[in-house]
């Protein structure tokens, strides 16, 4: 299944078991939101870490986020049985 969240964001079961990535790659958006967090700037992160990512790309990761804390998005957990 395949789950398309924005312009840039993608959710696929085929890719990174599910995770959201930036569409087209294997980038985890948590990952960009982690390095966000840690105090790296966009420019840094577009530089250094993922060149294949633009500035629009990590501002709309900031903005779903955005919305999963005020609850006007929800992320459903599901139990994987090993």
């Amino acid at each position: 299944m395949r789950l398309e969240i924005g312009r840039y964001i993608v959710v696929d079961d085929e890719v990174c078991h599910g995770k959201p990535v930036f569409k087209g790659t294997r980038i985890l958006v948590s990952d960009v939101i982690e390095l966000l967090g840690a105090g790296v700037s966009i420019e840094e992160i577009i530089r250094d870490y993922y060149p294949s990512l633009n500035e629009e790309m990590i501002r709309e990761a900031l903005r779903w986020a955005a919305k999963i804390i005020r609850g006007e998005h929800y992320v459903r957990y599901v139990e994987i049985s090993t």
